[in-house]
This record gives structure tokens, C-alpha cells and sequence, in this order.
């Protein structure tokens, strides 16, 4: 079926039914026969003509780092929930941490059928951050503070300070941190300067503490935490990047034979599932991903349609609360 046809049985012209496709202006009871055919004869437009004709594929890129990240899961409800409200698709790109990659989802922008890109960023390249702004069409980064490009990110050098600050209010005094790497400016550097900077200010010396670097992983968290122990046994608390890594460090704790919280108490960021599932739950930073996501995608589909350098880039922070339980 054409959409001659369908104007044919809607009494109406054309290019009625055309601008009824695009959303452009209709009146209303044009609307309702229009749309009282599309029904009645399930007609589904040519997708790739109308965007071809519309210069719309109604189709949003999102670029994440890793699939098994409870973080990105829950910014991709947010993100999710607001394209479908708008009447968008979402179409996944996946990276595994490789910025060369995020890089040439970009570039591959120019030539594919999407309207926007949101990219859950890690860390920024020369080559990243002229590839977002030589981007013909909108970009939205999520969890890092790019300046000079619209981002939605989290208070992380503040989550981690306040819940390094509780560890050593409440009389410990041998901490170890486990974190990322600091190319990752967020989950990385921001995180550990504010433990770094919490130490400080409690009167201790950074340097009298055990820093560890370790991966995204349970796995990670746990052999670093073994390593930790055999060198520094005296560690009574613990904080960790995230909540996956605390889950591995707690499972080597109590394999050294410590107790949570007695012997070593241990905090986190994240507020995944897992940390209330854990023996004892896992006191952990909660993070607002799902708003980061919905806001991302809002701010993205704002700016679609505006001229270029119409719309500021704004950077949205969000904020933070401890979710206290057992383990600190």
C-alpha cells in the first residue's frame, strides 16, 4: 500500500497523509481519518524514504563501554523509557572500554541513520573530543564532565569523600582504596581524590595508606584485595570504586578470616541489588543512573531539530545519597 492510497481512503490529500507521517501540521479531523485507515489496513510507511524525505530515521545511538555493567544497565532504562515516550528507537553500540572505538562510532555518524548519539563516556581523547564537536548531528554524554559539550554526570569526588569520611569517623585508621583507573575521570581520578582528600582532611597521611588499581570486576576486586592483605595486614576498612569490586573484596576478607564490619568495614558506590544481597549489605553511594539516563536522552532530543550552537551545552551534575547497611 502507497500513501496515495491511503489518501484515496481517508479523503484527503497526499500530502496530508505525508505530513500526518512526519509530524508536521494537520488538523484533527484530518488526523482521525488518516489514522483510521493506517488502522484498519496496519499500512506501514517505506522507513527508509520517509527519512530520506524527512531527514529524521527517528532512531538514537547509545554508545556504552561494557554490557555486564549494572550502572549502564540502569542508565539505559532512563534513556530507554524517554525515547519510547517520544517515539524513538534505540539502537546499541558497545565498545569495551576502547576509546578508539567510541571515536569511530562517531565518525561513522556522518554516513548512518541515526538523529543523535549518547555516549556513556569513560574518558576524553584529542580525537574524541573533536569528533563530538565536529558531529553534524547532537551528542549527549553521560557520567563524565566533558567541558564545552552537553553531559549528565554524578557528584563523584564528593560520594566518595563523605563515605571516606565515615570510615575514619568511626575510628579506623588503616584504609585501603580500591579503584579504576584514572583515565576513567569519574569512576577514576574524581573518586580516588576524594578518598585522597578525605585522609587529608581527617588528619592522616595519604600515603600511609594501601591504593590499589584493579578492573571493573568481582574478580579483579578480590585478587587485589588478597594482595592487599598479605602486605598491609593491619587494614581495618576498605572502599571501593563500585559495588562489584567491594562484592570481590568482601569475599577475600572473609576467606583472611575478617569479620564485616567488626574487623574491617567496608564501603562502596553504586547501590546495585547485589550490595543488599551481600553478607553482611554492603553500605554503598546510590547514584541516580536511571535519571542520568532520562535526562540525557531529554536533553538530547531537545536539541534535535535546533540550529547548530542554538542550544548551550549545559552540564547537568546530579546528586548523591549513602545508603547505609551492615558493612560500614
Amino acid at each position: 500500500m502507497t500513501i496515495k492510497e491511503v489518501a484515496k481512503l481517508a479523503g484527503v490529500s497526499p500530502a496530508s497523509v505525508s505530513r500526518y507521517l512526519n509530524d508536521g501540521p494537520v488538523s484533527d479531523s484530518m488526523r482521525f481519518k488518516i489514522r483510521r485507515v493506517i488502522e484498519e489496513t496496519g499500512f506501514q510507511p517505506n522507513q527508509y524514504a520517509q527519512t530520506m524525505r524527512s531527514g529524521r530515521s527517528r532512531q538514537i545511538l547509545v554508545i556504552i563501554p561494557r554490557l555486564d555493567s549494572m550502572s549502564a544497565s540502569q542508565i539505559l532504562n532512563g534513556v530507554s523509557e524517554r525515547l519510547i515516550q517520544s517515539d524513538y528507537m534505540l539502537i546499541l553500540g558497545l565498545t569495551g572500554g576502547d576509546h578508539d572505538k567510541e571515536a569511530q562510532y562517531l565518525k561513522n555518524l556522518q554516513s548512518s541513520m541515526v538523529d543523535g548519539i549518547i555516549l556513556m563516556g569513560t574518558g576524553m581523547t584529542k580525537e574524541l573530543r573533536n569528533c563530538i564537536l565536529a558531529a553534524d548531528r547532537p551528542v549527549v554524554v553521560t557520567g563524565q564532565n566533558f567541558s564545552g559539550i552537553p553531559c549528565v554526570y554524578h557528584d563523584d569526588y564528593h560520594a566518595v569523600k563523605d563515605l571516606t569520611g565515615r570510615a575514619l569517623a568511626g575510628g579506623r585508621r588503616h584504609l585501603a582504596y580500591l579503584g579504576v583507573r584514572r583515565e576513567d575521570l569519574a569512576a577514576g581520578e574524581q573518586r580516588q581524590m576524594g578518598a585522597y582528600d578525605a585522609i587529608i582532611e581527617a588528619g592522616f597521611d595519604p600515603n600511609r595508606c594501601d591504593w590499589g588499581t584493579v578492573e571493573f570486576s568481582f574478580e579483579s576486586g578480590e585478587l587485589v584485595m588478597k594482595q592487599m592483605l598479605e602486605r598491609s595486614p593491619e587494614i581495618d576498612a576498605v572502599i571501593c570504586a563500585t559495588d562489584t569490586i567491594a562484592l570481590g573484596a568482601m569475599k577475600a576478607l572473609r576467606e583472611n578470616g575478617r569479620r564485616i564490619p567488626e574487623d574491617v568495614v567496608v564501603g562502596s558506590i553504586g547501590d546495585s541489588w547485589a550490595s543488599q544481597a551481600a553478607i553482611p549489605p554492603l553500605t554503598s553511594v546510590h547514584l541516580n543512573y536511571k535519571k542520568c539516563g532520562m535526562i540525557a536522552a531529554d536533553m538530547l532530543l531537545s536539541r534535535l531539530g535546533s540550529k547548530r550552537g542554538e542550544i548551550s551545552a549545559r552540564q547537568v551534575m546530579l546528586d548523591y545519597s549513602i545508603t547505609e547497611r551492615g558493612s560500614l
